[in-house]
């Protein structure tokens, strides 16, 4: 047993801190990356925030909007060949979805049929709550050799050696986070965790060391919090919760009080494993939780208010193109972040 001293912050624990800037206004702000991606060889251009592959987000409705917009979404592991081939109708959709897997034999060989039906999708998103068994690397490996010119995320992990690992078992883009999710209880449940600014600076150091890229996966509630992913480091940042509870999400309207809510869990949670695997397996315990969520119509406006207050953050700290942000970034470390006299956000 031993105690790492260092200190390991979350994005709540640091404020950007302001630079000259020659930028005249925001409009000026570029969030466009390209990407060319270590092991695939493809290249991406588009806005790099992705939705969750979780139950509400991971979904067609959501894809199609956020595609858009050039935005990503990793699909649930649940959709089937037909939704599939509904999106392929979509100009460039294949461009922006991952199709998602486990590492489980259904799943896997779900996949592949998916692939085999639908070869234009590029990403595949290998997603487990655990990245760090031996098994989740070999699979890593075997689905590379099985697609090499397919662009592979893999996941969740938060630490550098680990994020080292997948890359050189044949990950192009590692998932980073381990239980910051807003309806994530791993941290409860296990004790196991850590802070998601420090895993997102860290593992961003490892991946870019090897030519390849991560995305910052959790942990964002408010559009500051995904300027500040990419503050660190993240090449992507994915959203669940704040993407959660609109219309393009789907799932059932319940009325409370002549107000309209939508009910949103974590993947791990016992509603999702009683929805997709027929309840809790009897050696496991449920990782989510359920909340409900006030419902949003359009996922519109949403959207621009993200891409907003990120191309706000580039104009405070000088920067011009996404690109940059990372480079003129200094965090501040800070004991509160707003006031909140009136409430909380």
């Amino acid at each position: 047993m031993r105690i790492e001293e260092e200190i390991k912050l979350d994005y709540s624990d640091v404020l950007f801190r302001p630079k000259r800037s020659t930028l005249k206004s925001r409009r000026e702000v570029n969030l466009n990356r390209q990407y060319k991606f270590k092991h695939s060889k493809l290249s991406w251009e588009g806005v790099p925030i992705i939705a969750s592959n979780m139950d509400g987000v991971g979904e067609v409705g959501i894809a199609k909007k956020l595609a858009s917009f050039k935005m990503m979404t990793a699909l649930t592991k649940q959709h089937g060949s037909k939704e599939i081939k509904n999106l392929e109708t979509s100009k460039s959709i294949h461009n922006y979805v991952a199709l998602s897997c486990g590492t489980g034999k259904d799943s896997y060989a779900r996949l592949k049929n998916l692939l085999k039906k639908n070869s234009k999708f590029k990403f595949i998103c290998i997603d487990v709550a655990n990245g760090y068994s031996e098994n989740f690397s070999y699979f890593v490996s075997e689905v590379r050799k099985k697609y090499p010119n397919k662009t592979i995320i893999a996941g969740n992990v938060v630490t550098a050696d680990m994020t080292q690992e997948l890359v050189l078992s044949g990950a192009d883009i590692v998932k980073v986070g381990i239980g910051p999710g807003s309806v994530c209880t791993t941290r409860i449940q296990t004790g196991v965790g850590y802070p998601q600014l420090s895993a997102v600076l860290e593992c961003a150091d490892a991946a870019h060391g090897l030519g390849a890229h991560i995305i910052a996966d959790g942990g964002c509630t408010s559009p500051g919090d995904v300027a500040k992913g990419f503050g660190a480091g993240a090449d992507f940042v994915m959203l669940g919760g704040m993407l959660a509870g609109h219309k393009e999400g789907g799932g059932n309207i319940i009325k409370d009080n002549s107000k309209d809510y939508i009910e949103f869990y974590g993947s791990s949670s016992e509603e999702a494993n009683e929805k997709h695997y027929g309840g809790l397996a009897s050696y496991r315990s449920s990782e989510g939780k359920k909340v409900r969520i006030e419902y949003r119509s359009s996922l519109e406006k949403t959207v621009k208010d993200i891409l907003g207050g990120i191309r706000s953050s580039c104009t405070y700290v000088g920067a011009p193109t996404l690109k940059q942000l990372s480079k003129c970034t200094t965090f501040v470390r800070v004991n509160n972040q707003y006031n909140d006299v009136f409430g909380k956000l």
